[in-house]
C-alpha cells in the first residue's frame, strides 16, 4: 500500500517536471497597447476610477494625475490623493515620464524616484481621450482614468470586458473613491 502510493507520487510528481500534469492556462501574449496617442491631447488632469491595488497607493482615495510638458520635453506627472477619506490629507508625488515607444507614443516610462522607473502603458483610450487605461507589460498594475471624477457604469463594464480579454482579473479591480461618485 505504501509503495502503491510512493510509485503513484513519482508518477504525477515526473509528470509535473516533464509537463503532463494538470492543464494550465496559457500565459497571456504581450500586452496591446492602442495604435497612437497623440501626447498633447493626453496631457492633463486624470481622475483615478478604479486600480490594481498596490503598495504605493495605500489608502488613496480621491487619486488624481496631472500630465504637463517639460521644458525638455518629456512629461511632468503630479500624482495626488488623500490619504484614507475624501476628506484626508492630501499627499503629493511628482515625477517624470517619457515615451519608450515613438511609433505609438503608447509606451511610456514613469520615474518618481532616481534610479528606477515603471512601464506605463496605454491599453485602451477614448476617442476623445475621455477615459485612459493604463497597465504594465506584465500585468502587475493598472489604472482606469477618466477626465471627470464619475464614469458611466456601462462604459466601466465594457472597458472590464476588454481587460478580461487583455488578460486582466477583474476580480482584482477596486473602484476608487472620488469626490461626488
Amino acid at each position: 500500500m505504501i509503495q502503491a502510493m510512493y510509485i503513484a507520487l513519482s508518477v504525477f510528481c515526473l509528470s509535473l517536471l516533464l509537463g503532463f500534469g494538470p492543464a494550465h492556462a496559457e500565459p497571456p501574449s504581450e500586452l496591446a497597447v492602442v495604435p497612437g496617442v497623440e501626447i498633447d491631447r493626453y496631457l492633463g488632469t486624470w481622475y483615478e476610477i478604479a486600480r490594481y491595488p498596490n503598495r504605493f497607493q495605500k489608502e488613496c482615495v480621491a487619486v488624481t494625475a496631472e500630465y504637463s510638458l517639460r521644458p525638455d520635453g518629456d512629461i511632468r506627472v503630479v500624482n495626488a490623493c488623500r490619504k484614507g477619506t475624501l476628506d484626508g490629507e492630501i499627499k503629493k508625488i511628482e515625477g517624470k515620464a517619457w515615451v519608450a515607444d515613438r511609433e505609438t507614443n503608447a509606451k511610456l516610462r514613469v520615474r518618481f524616484f532616481w534610479p528606477f522607473w515603471g512601464a506605463y502603458w496605454i491599453i485602451d483610450l477614448g476617442e476623445e481621450y475621455e477615459y485612459a487605461v493604463v497597465g504594465h507589460p506584465k500585468r502587475k498594475y493598472l489604472w482606469i482614468l477618466n477626465r471627470t471624477p464619475e464614469m458611466a457604469p456601462d462604459l466601466y463594464q465594457t472597458i472590464v470586458e476588454r481587460l478580461v480579454e487583455q488578460g486582466y482579473d477583474p476580480g482584482r479591480i477596486e473602484r476608487t473613491p472620488q469626490p461626488g461618485s
